[in-house]
């Protein structure tokens, strides 16, 4: 196995270096082959490494930045100011080949904007595409996308996504043929909106997509596809209401068994349950899958929830880990030469 050296955007997301460097030495101490760029505030970032071990210190670099995009800043207005800050200055490390993926927390429309920019899109593609890897009820994996990148995509859009999904499923699933769906308001043909519609008929005339049809909401997690395509607004809704209730649920079995006291088998039947339904739905909590890979550039972006935390963030930095070594953009560009129409 060969150096890999990723760029982590130390100041982003709600929790910053607290959350971003601790992750970071728990990366490097699970691979020796790793390295890390960690970009942000010299001074907060050393302050957290005094106790850190000398030998996976030395495979960590800080590389100062003098600034930090605000999560609620305006996209627009965020790139025009992103000089000096810790995410351009991450995303700058991979166009200038120092770094061979960025993971950041901060500001999505930003990431978005500034790696379209700095990285550029792959041929083919007219935006990219946000895209997670969920748990499912079969035990299995579903790779879904859009999750926020595009607010609004059109038909060839929402196509493109579904080639770049069905890639995803075959190399880091390995899923031979994997299925894909279109995420919509019902199963019948006629459903939908336009952009839905158009793009259902596309990918059914398409010999290098295993298309299934339409999935509703509620099929989020039953494993009926491999590929579960949808625009922006929609996956992101969907994907923080999913994880909203799951964390509900599993703070509903740690707090079991609280308030009254109980009867000693009660207690003991209480913590019996507890322990087999948090054996049979741990596997969805949302800290496991963090990280949603920017699909559709010349190079690898990752994208961890805001308020991710320490076991959350680094479940990101390993998705970056894995996409590189899976070589997905090359993996991507190549699929995308064969089936889809040169951009202009």
């Amino acid at each position: 196995m060969t150096r890999l050296t990723l760029a982590i955007d130390a100041m982003g997301g709600d929790f910053g270096p607290c959350v971003t460097v601790p992750a970071a030495m728990q990366a490097l101490a699970s691979d020796s082959h790793l390295h890390l760029l960690l970009v942000g505030d010299p001074d907060k970032i050393t302050s957290l490494l005094a106790t850190a071990d000398s030998a996976l210190r030395a495979r960590l670099q800080i590389i100062p930045a003098e600034s930090v995009i605000a999560s609620d800043a305006k996209p627009s207005q965020a790139i025009r100011a992103s000089r000096g800050s810790s995410m351009r200055i991450a995303l700058e490390q991979v166009k200038a080949g120092h770094a061979d993926a960025c993971i950041s927390a901060g500001n999505t429309g930003a990431l978005m904007g500034l790696a379209k920019i700095l990285l550029q899109p792959l041929e083919g593609i007219k935006r990219p595409a946000l895209m997670t890897v969920l748990p499912n009820q079969l035990k299995g994996k579903t790779v879904v996308l859009d999750l926020g990148a595009n607010v609004e995509s059109d038909s060839a859009m929402l196509v493109q996504f579904a080639i770049m999904g069905a890639v995803m499923a075959e190399e880091i699933l390995e899923i031979a043929n994997p299925r894909v769906a279109l995420l919509n308001i019902g199963q019948e043909e006629t459903k939908g909106l336009t952009a839905i519609r158009e793009a259902a008929a596309a990918l059914r005339d398409s010999a290098e997509v295993n298309y299934i049809g339409y999935l509703e909401g509620d099929d989020l997690l039953t494993g009926k596809t491999d590929v579960l395509v949808c625009d922006g607004f929609i996956g992101n809704v969907t994907l923080k209401t999913m994880e909203g209730v799951v964390r509900m649920f599993l703070s509903l079995l740690k707090s079991q068994g609280e308030g009254k006291k109980k009867a000693w088998w009660l207690r003991l039947l209480g913590r019996w349950i507890q322990k087999r339904l948090a054996k049979n739905f741990g596997h969805l909590n949302p800290d496991q899958y963090n990280g949603a890979c920017l699909l559709g550039l010349r190079g690898t972006v990752i994208k961890s929830h805001g308020a991710a935390n320490q076991r959350a963030f680094t479940v990101a930095i390993k998705q970056a880990e894995q996409a590189v070594r899976r070589q997905v953009p090359e993996r991507i560009a190549a699929r995308l030469q064969a089936v889809l129409p040169k951009s202009d």
